[in-house]
């Protein structure tokens, strides 16, 4: 039973660990919280839903179409939303609030638009199970682990590997002295919010095929907020652990305890987390001086 709990636990935790990332990719250059993020995962769920449906798309080309969609929305959103407020120099708090009026604004569209009923994906995964030594896990939760952790792996060779991946490192740690030295950070920016946009449509196919996609779902990504926030904003590898830990967390607590109290398990724990370690797990404390 233990086994069986962990590895539904990891399955949950690498999709929070997915949506994570992203959160902490626009964190680390922006030093805001982009809570628009959930409201692209909501459309690239339906984007998805649509693919798979309206126009018959086998289902990897619906993946690759819900990415590359949902990237774009990722971006208008950084160029519509954020690029004013970013070159008049405005506070963090003002980011904070045109991403909340952003996230009303798309979740509204779509009740008016698409309406409240919920989208249920095409049955593509069987009830069928595969066997992992002592414990089982289904075909949905399997392609979960894979494709995030895939997903990750890439992405962190990419910011550790490349030229614009150093960039976008560089310009996380001080954006003014990576300008001097010759980043265009409006370029990289963009880079970053397409890179978050591409892990939100992945993560919107999860969705979609586990819970159905509806104009709400973009509250499910409070769990990757909390998962940044107890790996630390800002840390990519951070987000990955936070993320696993929060999903073995609740899976132990819904098997062992109860599940109807799961939620105030995984709330007391960011708050220990905070109590103790203010930036997270993986988080940097940095003193301004003046």
């Amino acid at each position: 039973m233990f086994m069986q709990t962990l590895v539904t636990g990891v399955a949950v935790g690498g999709v929070y660990a997915l949506m994570a990332v992203g959160y902490s990719l626009i964190f680390s250059i922006l030093n805001f919280s982009n809570f628009a993020y959930g409201s692209i995962i909501m459309l690239a769920s339906y984007v998805g839903y649509f693919s798979l449906t309206s126009y018959g798309m086998p289902f990897p080309l619906a993946v690759v179409v819900t990415m590359l969609g949902a990237a774009a929305l990722s971006l208008l959103n950084e160029r519509i939303s954020y690029s004013s407020l970013r070159k008049r120099n405005a506070p963090s708090l003002y980011f904070m609030i045109s991403a909340m009026g952003t996230s009303i604004f798309l979740e509204n569209m779509v009740y008016a638009t698409i309406g409240a009923s919920f989208k249920a994906y095409p049955p593509l995964f069987t009830q069928a199970t595969v066997k992992l030594g002592s414990s089982t896990i289904g075909k949905l939760d399997l392609f979960a682990i894979i494709f995030s952790f895939t997903a990750i792996f890439i992405l962190n060779y990419y910011i550790n590997h490349t030229r614009t991946g150093i960039a976008i490192r560089a310009a996380s740690y001080d954006s003014t002295i990576a300008q001097i030295n010759g980043v265009n950070l409006t370029y990289v920016i963009g880079l970053v919010f397409i890179l978050a946009g591409l892990l939100a449509g992945l993560s919107g196919v999860f969705l979609g095929l586990k819970y159905m996609a509806y104009p709400t779902m973009g509250w499910i990504t409070n769990k990757a907020y909390v998962s940044a926030v107890i790996g630390g904003l800002g840390s990519l590898p951070g987000a990955v652990v936070g993320g696993l830990i929060l999903g073995v967390l609740e899976s132990l607590v819904s098997v062992y305890i109860s599940s109807t109290i799961r939620d105030v398990f995984s709330f007391s724990f960011l708050i220990c987390i905070l109590l103790f370690m203010p930036s997270g797990l993986f988080g940097k404390y940095l003193e301004e001086k003046v």
